[in-house]
């Protein structure tokens, strides 16, 4: 045998097999030879579980991260021998480092000290502790903080904000600036002013200012430290790999490299300038791929090697001569990847994973073109859905034919705009479409050609915080887009499909719940998260077991709900600044990926799962090298 070690056949195959055959255990590389592994405690010496622990090879673009069990112990999948930048972090604990000469099986000991600097706490922490460290102790408060929450999150994590401290001039100057910054994050001149903002922008400084003013000012120590549990049982066995996307060549960017990717939270939550995905899905071979939302002149969508890191750029050039814009991706049931293009009219794209050929869809003049926040789905006869501001479109890819379904309210007679936000395609081939702005759940019948609206009720709770002024602004007051919303709003974004049951599983971001609806009856039942007022989800979607899987984009955290035990797991995302959008799985026999793009920090990740039998073998495998 060369100096290269074979693995598997060091591992007791009864324990090495137990994962594979649920189909949940994390493949190790073929060319791997090196078993990383050690303890983390704290500076008085407790052993520490659920700690983050990454590890990345130098000069290499692919990240993996692991979790201490509940004896403080990390063991990796083999990983490639090689010089390697190791880390460990916990929320309030700093940033311990080292870097490695991995070679066989390396032992590396980590001893976290805490962070003794309040604000330095308060820059670590992701979106839902920095939301629960605002105090709410009067009925205003609440207001304010909910009008925060609600339209100071839509296109951005409150972590990113609020690490920040500004006096009330200049939160004003923020506020003022943000009216009139669409979600899309272009500045609009002479367009309409964001309303809600311009209604609250007073208080709302006051507010913010109160909570996050200038440090040692009157008000300084509002801010409240909050905390939640480290990750634990199946949270704690998971496997994260993250592979950097380079940040977009055609702009003017201090660095071409970010010197803030989030790997470190004690640098905070950074940027999202030059970021370039938005969605991502893995293809049939576990490659990855990823819609590019930026404005360049190399690609449309992008793909990775998953085994090298390798990024590839593929473009459908539009009118101005850069490659067209997209924003929503998916594979479909055959194995293609499909995107949505902004080109002179926003079309439909596919490309073959296998053959890299690309064929681009528009729908023709007289119906919607395929725009705004734009999700992409199929059906069981294999129509490709997209959305569009009044609706939703359906492709025959072998006619090459669109048939377009109109939203019962796409419009308000004072200026309101739904937009279709989230799309599911059912197996009798209609499709399920939210508006997010309009808290409105809609339906097409292939049949009639019709659409058939649900309109969900308020947020309770948030609706009996408004006063008289409050009442009276919002009687005649309509979202202008889905960065608007009521107080009070559910905001049903994204939204997946149990084929099998007949179930669509939407995302309600404001309301911080999963609704639950049977496509045969019609039947809807909110399902909250275990901590609504800071867990935003953005996406649902359920897997081969029936569990749904939920992208908590201000928290960096991705949840799972088991709706037969109605058990909820929250996994940590290893970045600071995900704000994922969609998840996407490959299930095939052997085989357990979620994949999901880092759209502020320009990642694209893939989460996979280990048994304790896994992680059992692999720390004997370890021992005995």
């Amino acid at each position: 045998m060369t100096k290269e070690r074979a693995l598997t056949t060091r591992l007791p195959m009864t324990l090495l097999c137990a994962g594979l055959a649920l189909g949940l255990c994390a493949p190790l590389p073929a060319a791997a030879d090196a078993l990383l592994h050690g303890a983390v405690s704290s500076a008085s010496g407790e052993k520490m579980s659920g700690v983050t622990i990454s590890a990345k090879e130098v000069g290499k673009t692919i990240t993996t991260t692991v979790f201490t069990d509940q004896n403080g112990a990390y063991v990796f999948p083999a990983l490639p021998e090689g010089q390697y930048r190791v880390w460990a972090q916990a929320i309030g604990f700093a940033t311990a480092k080292a870097e490695i000469a991995l070679g066989a099986a390396k032992q590396q000991n980590f001893s976290l000290a805490p962070i003794k600097d309040t604000e330095q706490r308060i820059i670590q922490m992701p979106g839902d502790l920095i939301l629960a460290g605002l105090p709410g102790d009067t009925s205003d408060d609440l207001r304010m903080k909910q009008i925060f929450r609600n339209n100071c999150t839509s296109c951005h994590t409150p972590s990113y904000t609020l690490q920040h401290r500004f006096d009330e001039a200049g939160w004003n100057a923020i506020i003022g600036a943000m009216k009139s910054i669409n979600v899309y994050g272009f500045y609009r001149a002479n367009a309409p002013i964001n309303p809600v903002l311009d209604f609250h922008q007073k208080e709302l400084a006051h507010y913010l200012a109160k909570v996050r003013g200038p440090d040692g000012g009157p008000n300084d120590g509002a801010f409240r430290i909050t905390a939640r549990p480290r990750p634990s049982g199946e949270a704690a066995r998971v496997v994260f790999r993250e592979y950097d996307i380079p940040l977009n060549p055609d702009q003017d960017l201090p660095a071409k490299v970010s010197t803030n990717d989030g790997s470190d939270w004690t640098m905070g939550t950074p940027s999202r300038v030059g970021s370039l995905p938005h969605d991502a899905a893995p293809d049939l071979d576990g490659n990855l791929w990823f819609a590019v939302v930026a404005r360049t002149k190399s690609g449309s969508v992008g793909r990775i090697d998953a085994k090298t890191g390798e990024v590839k750029f593929f473009k459908v050039a539009a009118r101005n001569g850069l490659a067209a814009n997209a924003h929503g991706l998916m594979r479909d049931a055959k194995g293609m990847i499909w995107f949505n293009v902004w080109m002179p009219r926003g079309g439909l794209a596919r490309i073959d994973p296998k053959t890299e050929k690309i064929d681009v869809f528009l729908p023709p003049d007289g119906i919607s073109p395929i725009e705004g926040p734009v999700t992409i789905s199929y059906d069981g006869e294999g129509h490709i859905w997209g959305t569009t501001v009044r609706g939703a479109l359906r492709l025959d890819p072998e006619t090459a034919q669109f048939t377009e379904y109109r939203s019962v309210t796409a419009t308000t007679t004072n200026g309101g705009i739904g937009s279709s936000y989230g799309i599911a395609g059912t197996a009798d081939g209609n499709a399920w479409w939210t508006q997010m702005a309009f808290d409105a759940i809609e339906k097409s019948d292939i049949k009639t050609g019709k659409t058939t609206e649900w309109k969900l009720p308020p947020v309770a709770e948030q609706a009996k915080l408004a006063n008289d002024a409050d009442r009276k602004f919002y009687a005649t007051y309509a979202p202008k887009d889905i960065g608007t919303p009521f107080p009070w709003s559910q905001g049903p974004r994204r939204i997946g499909i149990d084929r099998d049951l007949g179930l669509i599983w939407v995302a309600d971001s404001w309301g911080g719940s999963l609704l639950r609806i049977d496509t045969k009856t019609s039947d809807m039942k909110f399902i909250p998260f275990p901590s609504p007022a800071t867990e935003q989800p953005y996406h649902a979607v359920p897997d081969n077991d029936h569990n749904v899987w939920a992208s908590l984009w201000t928290t960096d955290q991705i949840a799972k709900y088991e709706p037969a035990t109605d058990k909820w797991t929250l996994f940590d995302l290893p970045t600071r600044g995900t704000e994922v959008r969609i998840i996407s799985l490959l299930e095939k026999p052997n085989v357990k990926e979620l994949v999901f793009a880092y759209a502020r920090s320009s990642k694209v990740a893939v989460m996979t799962f280990r048994s304790e039998a896994d992680v059992r073998a692999a720390e004997q495998a370890a021992a005995r090298q």
